[in-house]
């Protein structure tokens, strides 16, 4: 597949940026969008270029090549990560292959954007974190992809934040619900095994949410207090019959589902500020609901993903007659991101973090700057997803999260 011409513009006599992608489902179309637009929309420094994308379903990944515009395909994550000409590997792939595909990459000498969550475990996401910070060193950058930090209107609550709008922090609430697992007949996917996923809600939604959560508090989780809850434990196979990485399969043609369905969950911030968590696959009627909001002693900030381009707002130093909440339209073109997009007024969509996460990571890698989140970033939200683990197993006991 031809690959559009070198435009002019800043990138003008700069080498592409080529990039890899492993995996082409759900993620890999959305990291895709991302890839193919961002140089269209944002004056970059390299040219993002949609050089190779990786399956190990020959024909599917030849189909999503032309339906992505990838310019070839691979079956193999460890013959493209060979390749020399490609820079950045993307990892869109199932939690269990993260830190393999990961390493190697790093080891190779390239740049790396991971889906979150960053790793199954903590020991994985150490040793991926500790690989990160060496091939630093060499001039190579990793990044987790929590897209939801770029939001526009998440991205002007931190800025907000970070102003002291709010003063002390006191309480941060997040739930993030979802609904697609009450259908007690959806079949035992790889989203249901710990093996290859490394939890369910928690690790699919909860991650989101802690990263979310510390990310616009700008502080850490110190501790957690939780209750997790598997509501349905026997799945059909896909297509009724065992696949060779799934256990405890059963004569009936079904599989247990070793991973939770919902995590609810209590947390101290380093300041002594108070959080509380839900995340759930369970919530019927809910399909992507992810909401967060933030007090503190001088005001207040709320976001709804359902409604991602306001931000809501209380000033508490405004007379109690005139205060309360205030819609924050969020299109400005001195908001974060949106001098490039559209006059005010004009919203953007879900498909746009992913764009701005591929126009942040382009940018630090031609500036030599640690992007955000880093794998020392996706290595604290892991903590925090294994004391909860902890806490729930102990019946609620207070874990606190190690540094």
């Amino acid at each position: 597949m031809e690959q559009p011409q070198q435009p002019a513009g800043p990138e003008a006599g700069k080498p592409p940026l080529r990039v890899g992608m492993v995996g082409y489902a759900f993620m890999g179309a959305a990291h895709s969008q991302g890839w193919r637009t961002a140089g269209r929309v944002f004056d970059l420094p390299r040219r993002p270029a949609l050089t190779a994308i990786c399956g190990r379903d020959a024909t599917a990944v030849r189909a999503a090549a032309v339906r992505h515009g990838w310019a070839s395909a691979e079956t193999d994550w460890r013959a493209l990560i060979a390749r020399d000409d490609i820079d950045v590997v993307d990892i869109c792939t199932p939690g269990d292959s993260h830190a393999e595909i990961a390493l190697a990459a790093l080891a190779a000498g390239k740049h790396v954007l991971c889906e979150k969550p960053l790793a199954n475990t903590v020991e994985e996401a150490e040793i991926m974190t500790r690989a990160a910070e060496e091939a630093h060193a060499r001039g190579q950058l990793a990044m987790v992809g929590f897209n939801y930090r770029r939001v526009p209107a998440t991205a002007l609550a931190r800025r907000m934040v970070a102003e002291g709008r709010l003063g002390a922090l006191r309480h941060v609430r997040v739930t993030y619900l979802q609904d697609w697992l009450v259908d007690r007949d959806f079949p035992l996917t790889w989203r249901l095994r710990k093996e290859l996923a490394g939890s369910g809600s928690l690790g699919d939604l909860g991650a989101h949410i802690v990263d979310l959560a510390q990310h616009l508090a700008g502080e850490r989780l110190a501790g957690v207090s939780a209750l997790t809850e598997t509501f349905v434990r026997q799945r059909p196979l896909p297509g009724g019959a065992a696949s060779g990485k799934l256990a405890a399969v059963s004569s009936a043609g079904t599989g247990t589902v070793t991973v939770d369905d919902a995590a609810l969950f209590t947390g101290r911030f380093i300041s002594g500020a108070l959080a509380s968590f839900e995340a759930t696959r369970y919530a019927t009627g809910r399909k992507n609901a992810l909401r967060i909001e933030l007090n503190g002693e001088h005001g207040s900030l709320a976001f709804d993903l359902e409604r991602l381009n306001e931000l809501w707002f209380h000033d508490g130093s405004e007379p109690a007659a005139q205060a309360g909440f205030r819609r924050i339209l969020v299109t400005e073109p001195d908001h974060p991101y949106l001098d490039a997009w559209w006059p005010p007024g004009h919203g953007l969509g879900y498909e746009h973090t992913f764009v701005h996460q591929a126009r942040d990571l382009v940018h630090a890698i031609a500036e030599g700057s640690r992007p955000e989140p880093s794998f020392a970033d996706g290595l604290q939200v892991q903590r925090v997803l294994a004391a909860v683990e902890e806490s729930a197993e102990k019946n609620s006991v207070y874990t606190s999260i190690a540094v």
